[in-house]
């Protein structure tokens, strides 16, 4: 069976979706995105990333496509059409098409694309021995929190990793601290054994994980910090850890090349991460047959 797309208006294969090459996300870069997990059908966390979609348009003034519910039957109809019971479903929202000009136009349609594929989680041996990341200059523009699809400083980022052998990149900012990941939010348990994360501002994406993580350390009365921290510290750390919609929590046991901790996974990493799990498990299934 053929993968099936949504793009505006119209349920489509997915060798023959296309946008016009005059939307402006194509030209610009000018919208934004979701990533939402599938589990058992299930999408998880959909209320609080459709939130954040709404936000990041509302800060680039560009008006949400549809009201949240109709969006929420196209999100779980382009799911059961590509019968993805574990995977991804992502929604791409653009200003949508009009004449290349730099200001926004008058009178135009955003443009909105929600694909779905089949993708598992983070591996059982990434889970199991950790992860290793390297640093690197964060070079994004100052508004991090807008999840924009204006994502090549990320590539370049995550690129960079991949030529080192590693999992991830974690960003330095100018002042030798750590914002995040290139895709991820980043997380330590310092050496005074203070669990410690960046706090929301507009140098981070505010994660919807990283959300879901901090409700789960109030259930099990664990108290995070949040609070910049220096890869120095990183590096000298008990345990660190990231956190993303399809790492779920993933510990970190090498920072460039110096050894976290023992060189394996914490127990609050350990911890949290069997919580996580058990978090994106948590739903209904609700895959069926598409009709």
């Amino acid at each position: 069976m053929s993968r099936i797309a949504y793009v505006n208006g119209r349920y489509l294969a997915h060798r023959d979706a296309c946008v016009h090459i005059e939307d402006r996300g194509y030209q610009f870069a000018d919208g934004v995105y979701e990533v939402v997990y599938v589990s058992r059908g299930w999408l998880v966390d959909e209320a609080r990333h459709l939130e954040r979609l709404e936000r990041s348009l509302n800060e680039l003034e560009i008006a949400m496509p549809m009201a949240r519910g109709p969006l929420s039957v196209i999100m779980g109809q382009v799911v059961a059409k590509n019968r993805v019971r574990d995977g991804i479903v992502y929604i791409q929202v653009t200003r949508g098409v009009a004449p290349r000009d730099h200001a926004f136009p008058d009178k135009v349609r955003p443009a909105l694309v929600v694909t779905a594929r089949r993708m598992a989680g983070p591996s059982a041996q990434a889970m199991e021995e950790g992860v290793r990341v390297i640093s690197v200059p964060d070079q994004r523009w100052p508004r991090c929190d807008i999840k924009s699809v204006s994502l090549l400083p990320n590539v370049l980022a995550k690129q960079a990793a991949r030529e080192a052998g590693a999992f991830e990149a974690w960003q330095m900012d100018g002042e030798g601290n750590v914002t995040e990941g290139s895709s991820t939010n980043a997380w330590i348990i310092d050496a005074e054994g203070r669990l410690r994360t960046r706090q929301l501002s507009r140098a981070i994406l505010p994660g919807i994980t990283r959300a879901a993580v901090m409700d789960l350390l109030t259930e099990a009365g664990v108290e995070a910090l949040e609070a910049p921290f220096g890869l120095d510290e990183a590096k000298a750390a008990r345990e660190a850890f990231l956190t993303s919609t399809t790492s779920f929590v993933l510990p970190v046991v090498q920072i460039d090349d110096a050894v976290v901790g023992d060189g394996k996974p914490g127990p609050l990493s350990r911890r949290l991460g069997s919580l996580y799990t058990r978090h994106v498990a948590g739903g209904e299934t609700l895959v069926e047959a598409a009709e």
